[in-house]
């Protein structure tokens, strides 16, 4: 009998169990509350349902960016690679870049410019500009620029800014200097500008060295007085009157060994701004007859040359001109000058003197004038009025 009442106990235990079940009831998937991160559910008056507040995002606007313009090397079709600083091309190849942007004008060697043969040709698409160069030489050598163009309506210039620069070298193993008809290159040295010794080589893996033909010797290129740059050749930044002479460049590559053309180097001392004149004179107003002397001078470096040179009132007349000029080296502040001087002389002045009288000084940086006034006084003028003797006092005995 125990074992019907333990059976018994267990079916309604199941009974129990599978009743409670049953009346667990899913909630209406209508009248959930979406669930938004950092938001709180609300309850909308007259409909039942449970919305979400979504918190406010500020957005930023996006500005596009604008295209930056950049070289491409077309190595074969459908192979390009981009371009950098530098780009070595053999001789006798050809060179076919790209360059992003329409329009875009390009910027190339003197050389090429003045091209006849029509080994070089731009061309203009949609997207890009073209630059093609045939029978690529060793005298193509030389720095290719493209720029962007900025256009309004018909009117487009070059934004020199945006400029894409890469120089070239057209490596030939018979040339290691780029071709030049010219046997001697004079070239002017001046006081503290930078001179060029423009020794271009056709491959950046030549060892250049500069040298004097008189007396004959290496020249020391030591980075700071004197410096190489593979893309231009030597520079003299600070010029002095030692540096002055034949110089000329020595390249070597593997067993091949080649001179440059010759640089005759000129030495002027180049004046650092145009003269400035002081003008004097020996009187501001001359009487008729009387002579007159005005003086113009300026004080500047030394072996700087300064010309001198004067516009006066008896120009107009064709009166001739009369001058003491001088050179002379003075002290000025522990230092020592040049002071060049010219005094212009008129003898016995007339009417006609009377005027302004100007002189302008100019050296190799520029001119400048100084100017000064000069009055004619008559004789007339100068004589001095008598006294009237008769309206003298009476004295007390006359009557």
């Amino acid at each position: 009998m125990k074992w019907r009442e333990v059976l018994f106990a267990f079916l309604v235990s199941l009974l129990i169990i599978q009743f409670g079940m049953c009346q667990k009831v899913e909630p209406d998937p209508k009248t959930k509350a979406e669930k938004i991160p950092n938001g709180k559910s609300k309850t909308v008056k007259g409909t039942g349902k449970a919305t979400s507040s979504k918190p406010k995002v500020k957005t930023t606007p996006v500005t596009p960016k604008e295209a930056q313009t950049y070289l491409t090397q077309v190595v074969n079709k459908g192979r390009f690679q981009k371009v950098g600083d530098t780009l070595t091309v053999q001789a006798g190849d050809a060179l076919e870049l790209r360059c992003k942007g329409n329009p875009v004008q390009w910027a190339v060697p003197a050389y090429l410019e003045e091209d006849d043969e029509g080994r070089l040709r731009t061309v203009q698409h949609e997207r890009y500009g073209t630059l093609n160069l045939a029978n690529a030489t060793a005298a193509d050598t030389g720095a290719y620029t493209c720029f962007p163009m900025y256009c309004e309506e018909k009117d487009c210039r070059k934004q020199y800014d945006k400029g894409v620069k890469v120089f070239i070298f057209f490596s030939d193993p018979q040339e290691l200097f780029v071709p030049t008809s010219d046997y001697y290159e004079v070239i002017q040295l001046r006081t503290n500008w930078p001179t060029v010794l423009p020794c271009q080589v056709t491959s950046p893996l030549a060892k250049v060295n500069l040298h004097r033909e008189f007396p004959p010797m290496e020249v020391n290129v030591d980075g700071r007085e004197i410096s190489f740059d593979v893309k231009k050749g030597f520079t003299i930044h600070r010029p002095k009157q030692s540096h002055a002479g034949s110089l000329y460049c020595v390249a070597s590559l593997g067993n091949l060994r080649q001179s440059s053309t010759k640089y005759m180097l000129i030495y002027v001392n180049y004046p650092a701004a145009p003269p400035s004149p002081a003008i004097q004179t020996s009187s501001d107003t001359v009487a008729l007859g009387h002579n007159l002397q005005v003086t113009c001078t300026v004080v500047g470096e030394q072996d700087v040359v300064v010309d001198l040179t004067w516009e006066y009132p008896g120009q107009k007349i064709g009166r001739p001109m009369y001058t003491q000029d001088s050179v002379q080296t003075v002290q000025v502040d522990g230092q020592n000058r040049h002071r060049t001087q010219t005094v212009l002389l008129v003898d016995e002045v007339r009417e006609v003197d009377q005027g302004t009288y100007t002189c302008t000084a100019q050296n190799l940086q520029g001119s400048r004038s100084a100017s000064t006034s000069v009055k004619v006084q008559s004789a007339r003028a100068n004589t001095k009025p008598k006294r009237n003797h008769e309206a003298r006092k009476r004295s007390p005995t006359e009557t």
